[in-house]
């Protein structure tokens, strides 16, 4: 059985403009059609995302239909631009919304995140993608995503206004083989996990 990846696209714009997060996600979606992983990019501005730290704040809130794509994959990847030198508003709202499942368990009585792997993928000028990684891979470890190393790809331009990632040519070769990790590292840790699932003893809500 085909693994599944889903990307959720934190950019701050709609599908109506071009997002460089998004970009970046489709390199890596390169690899991923390589190794016959399923991958679907879902961009968050795109959707009514109640506050709140639960599954469903209800009054049209659409976030349950993106938890269950979620729920659904064995890797997800938090994608975002940076804004003053941290992930965007919507990371931080997704990480939140993820966070009202954290109690809800699996039939081994685990967080439902068990078995499955996250990642971070971050564009932007200046500075700030390492503590937007650390952010967010913490944030996903501590409700039970499995953490590969080298899953923090990024790329950030110089300096002062200039070219975005896509104006760059899809980054440089330090990029390029920070996507190709992270794809790679995705890949094996959640094929791993699909035959050796993380046992239940010692470790249920």
């Amino acid at each position: 059985m085909a693994l599944k990846a889903v990307f959720l696209n934190c950019s701050l714009k709609s599908s109506e403009e071009e997002s460089n997060t998004e970009g970046f996600m489709k390199d890596v979606q390169v690899h991923y059609n390589q190794l016959g992983v399923e991958s679907e990019i879902i961009r968050l501005a795109d959707y009514y995302i109640a506050f709140g730290v639960e599954e469903d704040m209800e009054d049209g809130d659409e976030w349950p239909e993106i938890l269950e794509l979620v729920k659904d994959a064995d890797i997800l990847i938090i994608g975002t631009p940076l804004w003053l030198g941290e992930k965007s508003s919507i990371a931080t709202q997704a990480i939140e919304r993820l966070y009202g499942s954290s109690s809800v368990t699996n039939d081994k009585g685990q967080s439902i995140f068990y078995n499955k792997v996250g990642a971070a993928a971050i564009t932007g000028n200046e500075d700030g993608a390492k503590h937007a990684a650390a952010s967010l891979l913490y944030g996903l470890s501590h409700i039970g995503f499995v953490i590969p190393p080298n899953v923090d790809a990024y790329w950030v331009g110089e300096a002062g206004p200039g070219p975005s990632y896509l104006e760059a040519g899809h980054g440089n070769d330090f990029s390029k083989s920070a996507i190709q990790r992270l794809a790679y590292n995705t890949f094996h840790l959640a094929s791993m996990l699909k035959n050796t699932p993380i046992p239940a003893q010692g470790n249920t809500l």
